[in-house]
């Protein structure tokens, strides 16, 4: 990825992104990344410094803040592979008929455009203009949409009539995203999206959280649920020692896609 060196907003925006995946970045990865010299960034992480969104570091930067994460479309430019592949695995879950909730994140987006492929019969009710976008122009798919009050952030609606909307169903499985995974359970930056998160969970008899592995481990804002209240996990890595062992004492089932294997499941509800 390149991009003309007047280009500093959407380099920002770029650095922000990538430490909202991973807790440190290295100056030298940044600009291979970027197309632009080793300075370039360091002055980038000079600024965003001064602004409060990381913390400079010897060779790169840090992340800093609980409360921010990257925009949807930042994000939808990250960990391409990793949501290819849990997206993958998710869809085998939809039988013909289901009624599904999907809520708003470039994962879910993915599994919705995936979705569209395969899906037969089945109803969407969603938050997310991406996953309704994907899915609206299927003969074999009914969409609902929610409504509520539009963020251009995170490319979906939200507030109280959006969850008043979603208690008048009932579904099959809900799939949501989280921006972190630690032992307590699933967590976020946006508290809007964690109520829409919880009103799909209580609606639902199966919760699918798909998340990918830089995830695990990282603590943001605001818990969305308990580990217990999760049906399943989908991941592209199994978690490393107290997150793995934490997962299976729930009685998640955790399914797990790495490169070169087949899909695995190492732990059943």
């Amino acid at each position: 990825m390149s991009f003309p060196e007047g280009k500093k907003a959407v380099r920002q925006r770029l650095i922000v992104a990538e430490l909202g995946l991973s807790p440190a970045v290295r100056t030298s990865d940044l600009a291979r990344r970027l197309g632009v010299s080793a300075e370039t960034v360091r002055r980038d992480i000079e600024e965003l410094t001064q602004r409060g969104l990381v913390s400079r570091t010897y060779g790169g930067a840090a992340g800093r803040q609980l409360g921010l994460q990257p925009e949807f479309q930042d994000r939808n430019t990250l960990a391409v592979e990793e949501r290819e592949a849990i997206a993958q695995i998710a869809v085998k879950l939809v039988q013909p008929g289901d009624v599904i909730m999907i809520d708003s994140g470039s994962t879910t987006a993915r599994f919705a455009q995936i979705l569209a492929e395969r899906a037969e019969r089945i109803t969407v009710i969603t938050n997310c203009f991406a996953v309704a976008s994907a899915l609206v122009s299927q003969n074999s798919v009914r969409v609902l949409f929610c409504p509520g009050d539009f963020s251009a952030r995170e490319r979906g609606v939200y507030g109280s009539e959006t969850n008043a909307f979603l208690r008048r169903f009932n579904a099959d499985i809900a799939f949501i995203g989280a921006s972190g995974l630690t032992l307590e359970g699933p967590n976020d930056v946006e508290t809007q999206a964690c109520w829409v998160k919880r009103t799909m969970i209580e609606r639902a008899e199966r919760s699918v959280l798909l998340l990918d592995s830089a995830k695990f481990n990282r603590r943001h804002l605001e818990l969305v649920c308990s580990m217990a209240e999760l049906s399943d996990i989908i991941t592209d890595h199994v978690p490393d020692g107290a997150l793995v062992d934490r997962i299976a004492a729930s009685n998640v089932a955790l399914h797990v896609a790495e490169q070169g294997d087949k899909p695995r499941v190492l732990a059943t509800a």
